[in-house]
């Protein structure tokens, strides 16, 4: 399984508005410098993540965007779901039940679902606060070392 950038863009996407989104909504302009991510692929990545219902945009002056849960109950799993869709590591796995005229007889499906099982399971337990607070502790070891 290989994660697209949109899919990373979207984790740091919505970290940046967790993050910053505190005293109000949060411009993609604002995110676009932040984050050195192109304001077009931003402006892409938000629809997904509008219609996965992560965030919601006002428009206007002081327009932008905020998260549309608490930072505690967004996990990586909702956030790379929206933005790439399928996290399954074979095309077969997409479709539950699985419709594959194999599946009966597949011996390698056991492994795609133990693979599946560990990635779903490991990102759901990773939360935007969490990925938030590892990033502030990085930043923190940082600024001890200069």
């Amino acid at each position: 399984m290989k994660i697209s950038t949109r899919g990373r863009y979207a984790m740091r996407m919505l970290a940046d508005i967790a993050e910053y989104g505190q005293e109000g909504p949060v411009s993609l302009d604002a995110v676009s410098r932040r984050q050195d991510i192109s304001r077009k692929y931003l402006e892409q990545i938000v629809l997904r993540l509008t219609a996965a219902d992560l965030i919601r945009g006002s428009r206007g002056p002081q327009g932008g965007y905020r998260l549309s849960r608490s930072a505690e109950t967004i996990t990586l799993e909702e956030i790379l779901t929206a933005a790439e869709g399928s996290l399954s590591p074979v095309a077969c796995m997409d479709d539950s039940p699985n419709r594959c005229d194999r599946c009966s007889i597949c011996r390698t499906l056991p492994v795609w679902e133990g693979l599946d099982r560990t990635v779903r399971e490991y990102l759901s337990g990773i939360t935007l606060k969490d990925l938030i607070e590892q990033g502030s502790r990085a930043k923190e070891a940082e600024n001890t070392k200069a």
